[in-house]
């Protein structure tokens, strides 16, 4: 009788859930349309956020060499290791994994990947940050021991460029004499700082006096303080135009500033390198100790990289910090539990830095720390995605942060055990920092959830540029998130309304480029949680809430507090393939199952 009871109760959730459009973007088949807002601008494209520009898959790199802990500091013992990989040919841009067998290695000083091509994996294996020398250092870089993102431009390759205006998504461009580059060119695309553009967006809207500090300085954005940039590749020259491999993210006219581009100079920069299955733990005195390493891993002036299964713990900053880091895949990774002050540049649990550019954070999860997913970067700062990422017990906001990065994406971004309502946001932190004013535009909340009966999502449009929520789940979306920024409301469509389709835009986005791209992503359980038999599903774990969609991307069911051997009637489905999203204890878990 129980049983009966369960599933009578489950067919009545089981009823299949209303699906809604947007109507900025529609789904025909696996092909999208985009349709324009009131201003006449559409959804960027972001698709290609991700290894190689998500055009590839992250490649599964041999082991080389293998090496296990010894006593004491093993830092050069593992930088020799790295070295030997780093020294090996570059054969098709791979040189190998160095495997770390499983144990517990002492680092005292920071580990360094300036290799193209090498891999450093772990099999049970702990990097134990302990010590302060140098002050607040990184653990590991994977990278270069510099900041290159193309500052330099080789000579006589700049051209103006001639068009009135690139609209937001633009991937072509005109110059006088394009067949002055070549196919596969990597090029800038520079959009200065001038005084008419910082005229048009109110000087970064930050105030002066400030009514909150009148003795402040004023710190309104100067020019050249903020030029927008773009690394871009050449993919095609037709027509006497310059097809480029990735959308802009905001409309460059000419009216306000002249832009350009140039080839750069890139030399130093590290290609296809990465880490995978490594745990890296930060020694310290807990509470506010400051005196211990302070980032985990830093990506740096490299392309094409990727973390895997990580997990980072007791850093100051950040688990994952990028910097002039582009085209990389972040993976399953897990930033928690920072060691430091609760204050400005702290607790910054993945941080997209300076020049990062067209990354994915995909299946991560951060908890106690304060700006969880967050930009750091300023206006050189874009494309970047965090798809499916639980921010747990967040104490500050899950946000752009300053200086115009454009183009963020959270998709199906969720907070959890909340410990105030404020904690996503696209808006204009004003004179707070160094006068971050205007902190994200062009950027997308999708799908996303902070408690409709408790959060609040900070959503506001930016002069000449506009954020959207669409879809999101929240108490309430607000143009003043906190009092001391008051501006306009941005595009909010369709708050806590179930059934939005596509479920994920950056998959469907994806999935209308390269369908088996777009399947990479959606990771699968280690273990059945689910068994189908009969049409019935039987939970094989507790479970506090599961979705199932068709093959298609369509929300078909959802059920919450499920529990061990509970079973489903799955009389609502047609036969086929289904994806199983199943959260337990905070983590997602992605499971195929067959009706």
């Amino acid at each position: 009788m129980k049983k009966t009871i369960i599933i009578s109760l489950l067919l009545v959730l089981a009823l299949p859930i209303s699906a809604w459009q947007s109507a900025l973007v529609s789904m025909h088949g696996h092909q999208l349309q985009y349709h324009p807002d009131a201003d006449g601008a559409v959804l960027p494209d972001f698709s290609h956020a991700g290894y190689r520009g998500a055009d590839a898959q992250i490649p599964e790199i041999p082991v080389v060499r293998t090496i296990s802990p010894i006593t004491g500091d093993n830092t050069a013992h593992v930088q020799a290791a790295i070295d030997a990989v780093g020294k090996m040919p570059l054969v098709e841009g791979v040189r190998g994994a160095l495997l770390l067998s499983q144990g517990v290695y002492e680092i005292q000083g920071t580990l360094q990947i300036p290799y193209d091509g090498v891999v450093l994996r772990g099999e049970n294996a702990i990097l134990r940050a302990t010590g302060d020398t140098p002050h607040q250092r990184d653990v590991l870089v994977v990278g270069a021991n510099k900041r290159i993102w193309g500052a330099t431009e080789k000579n006589a390759t700049r051209q103006y460029i001639s068009d009135a205006v690139l609209p937001v998504g633009a991937t072509k461009i005109t110059v006088p004499n394009p067949h002055q580059y070549e196919v596969g060119q990597q090029i800038i695309i520079y959009h200065p700082c001038s005084n008419q553009w910082l005229k048009a967006v109110d000087y970064g809207g930050v105030p002066y006096p400030d009514p909150s500090a009148p003795s402040d300085k004023d710190e309104r954005w100067t020019e050249n303080q903020y030029p927008i940039v773009y690394h871009r590749y050449i993919t095609a020259i037709e027509n006497g135009k310059i097809h480029l491999d990735a959308p802009l993210f905001y409309a460059l006219k000419k009216s306000v500033a002249q832009s350009y581009i140039y080839v750069p100079d890139m030399k130093g920069t590290i290609y296809g390198s990465g880490i995978e299955n490594i745990t890296i733990e930060i020694e310290s005195k807990g509470g506010e100790d400051e005196n211990h390493a302070w980032n985990a891993v830093r990506f740096r002036s490299i392309e094409n990289a990727w973390a895997i299964d990580c997990v980072f713990s007791g850093f100051g900053q950040a688990g994952i910090v990028t910097e002039a880091c582009r085209r990389s895949s972040f993976i399953r990774c897990d930033a928690v539990d920072p060691v430091g002050i609760t204050s400005g540049e702290r607790k910054y649990n993945f941080n997209t830095y300076l020049y990062s550019q067209l990354n994915l954070f995909s299946h991560c999860y951060a908890r106690a720390g304060r700006h969880h997913f967050m930009s750091n970067g300023v206006s050189g700062t874009s494309g970047n995605v965090f798809l499916y990422c639980i921010s747990d017990g967040a104490l500050s906001v899950n946000e752009g942060h300053r200086g115009w990065t454009q183009g963020m994406l959270y998709d199906n971004h969720r907070d959890v055990n909340m410990t105030r309502p404020f904690t996503l946001g696209l808006y204009n932190r004003v004179a707070m920092g160094t006068g971050h004013g205007w902190a994200a535009v062009n950027s997308v909340l999708w799908n996303c959830d902070v408690d409709k009966s408790y959060g609040t999502i900070g959503l506001q449009k930016p002069p000449t540029a506009q954020n959207y929520a669409i879809g999101c789940r929240a108490k309430k979306i607000t143009g003043r998130p906190v009092s001391a920024s008051d501006f306009a409301l941005g595009y909010v469509e369709g708050q806590n309304k179930e059934g939005l389709e596509p479920t994920s835009l950056y998959l469907a986005q994806l999935q209308a480029r390269n369908q088996s791209l777009a399947i990479q992503h959606t990771p699968t359980a280690s273990k059945p949680l689910l068994s189908a038999h009969n049409g019935l599903l039987t939970v094989l774990s507790d479970m506090s809430d599961m979705v199932l969609y068709s093959a298609d991307g369509k929300k078909v069911y959802s059920a919450s507090h499920l529990q061990q051997n509970q079973v489903i009637s799955t009389s609502w489905a047609t036969n086929g393939m289904y994806f199983a999203y199943l959260y337990i204890d905070n983590q997602l878990y992605i499971q195929k199952i067959v009706l």
